[in-house]
């Protein structure tokens, strides 16, 4: 069977031929690789068995070939067919965006050391050159060239497959599910002031209309999301320079909870430290400290990410935060890993390099924030916002932004329960831009 799929009747004979079965590795190829997938198209699907010599292009729209119509492959991609039950890709965060399926692996969750494959070949980097605003360029790169790229992937793809860590049901679904809602939303813009404080690459790469689109990025060393695309780095933008007033509520305005004290109180909850119900952490340990708020705040962060100060250590808090530092060190050096609690990730020995026990802790708490935020924003996603005008549109750390509808008065109430059920105190801001946000 020739390795180009294009017609229905070829089509057939390949979902009932021997090519399809086991485990199979699938990569979309899109009309342009630098245009967010929320304002993309699928161009092409390689799919090859691990088990067979080959791989086959489904040709979706391309200037080469004639077009199969996507919802033929969908029918039998989204019933979950026995053929499509092991698909193993490099971003399944992205292909949710043409393909939602629970048969998805993403390879960078089975293995911590996956780095995605930089291929590419000499016809991809000329008409990227000689086209460089052109939207649909990988419909008139030859198909053969895909083809050539699809099989060079895939060679990189089969030594990462091996068995699923503990953590891989966590991130492959349920971490990939909440970050792709919350990037399929977009956040609203007012394009002109986005123009004079970004330099982004081109407006249609990210922009649709007066709404953006952000993309986080899951395969960092503590699976710590970074947020950025097109030029713009959404999880470090200045609250000082005015860029923030680019982003603005598409419904009636925007809401944002920051949670307070966050990395002290996952530490109490994991200590068993007794927070005060009447007041924040950093009162209250001002008060321990016999300071004010501001030194507080600085004492307790230098503390937990450079080392328990030696006039502190009987502290309760800083007694036990210390007696886990210990721990977990003594568990690293002995076992050689370390297991992180709600997303069950390991932070192994032989993927971090030099690490110290201050290090190792705090890779631990940015492991802990992120799988708890996961389960926040899973709540968020599947109990309050379902069916929904208000709208998460932007995740960072501690903050969580919403495009809120003033009609929908009972959200508000139903995210403060959720984030009160996880033992969080949150500090509410609104605002009529991102720049504005005061306190509510």
């Amino acid at each position: 069977m020739f390795w180009l799929i294009e017609t229905e009747e070829q089509f057939k004979d390949y979902i009932n031929s021997t090519y399809i079965r086991g485990r199979m590795f699938m990569e979309p190829i899109l009309y342009n690789d630098r245009v967010h997938p929320a304002l993309n198209n699928v161009c092409m699907v390689y799919l090859r068995a691990y088990n067979a010599l080959k791989g086959h292009l489904i040709c979706i729209r391309h200037s080469e070939t004639q077009s199969l119509n996507i919802r033929l492959f969908l029918k039998h991609f989204e019933t979950g067919d026995k053929e499509f039950r092991n698909l193993f890709v490099r971003d399944k965060k992205l292909c949710t965006y043409f393909f939602p399926s629970k048969c998805l692996y993403d390879l960078q969750f089975i293995d911590p050391k996956y780095i995605q494959p930089q291929v590419t070949t000499g016809a991809h980097d000329y008409f990227n050159r000689k086209y460089p605003n052109k939207m649909d360029i990988n419909t008139i790169i030859p198909v053969v060239k895909h083809y050539e790229k699809c099989e060079q992937i895939f060679e990189e793809t089969e030594k990462y497959i091996k068995k699923t860590p503990t953590s891989f049901s966590f991130y492959n679904t349920m971490a990939t599910n909440t970050f792709f809602w919350i990037e399929s939303q977009g956040i609203g813009v007012d394009k002109k002031k986005l123009e004079n404080h970004f330099d982004y690459n081109d407006a249609a790469y990210s922009l649709n209309g007066s709404k953006i689109y952000t993309q986080y990025n899951l395969n960092t060393t503590t699976k710590r999301p970074s947020n950025s695309f097109n030029g713009i780095n959404f999880a470090a933008l200045s609250k000082t320079n005015g860029s923030r007033k680019a982003f603005i509520p598409e419904n009636d305005k925007f809401l944002e909870f920051d949670i307070d004290s966050y990395h002290p109180t996952l530490i109490a909850n994991q200590i068993g430290y007794e927070l005060p119900k009447d007041k924040g952490f950093h009162q209250h340990m001002a008060e321990v400290y016999k300071v004010d708020y501001e030194k507080s705040k600085e004492l307790t962060f230098k503390q937990l990410y450079g080392g328990v100060f030696k006039e502190y250590e009987e502290l309760e808090f800083f007694k036990k935060t210390k007696s886990l530092i210990n721990r977990l060190w003594g568990d690293y050096r002995r076992k050689g890993e370390i297991q992180v609690p709600v997303s069950e990730y390991n932070l192994n020995r032989n993927e971090l390099g030099e690490m110290n026990p201050q290090k190792l802790f705090n890779y631990y708490l940015q492991n802990l924030e992120s799988a708890t935020n996961v389960r926040i924003l899973w709540d968020i996603m599947k109990d309050v916002l379902k069916g929904k005008n208000t709208k998460l549109v932007l995740y960072t750390y501690d903050s969580f932004l919403f495009d809120y509808d003033n009609k929908e008065k009972d959200i508000k109430p139903q995210l403060e329960k959720i984030f009160k059920t996880y033992n969080l105190k949150i500090k509410a801001k609104h605002g009529t831009n991102y720049n504005s946000l005061r306190k509510l």
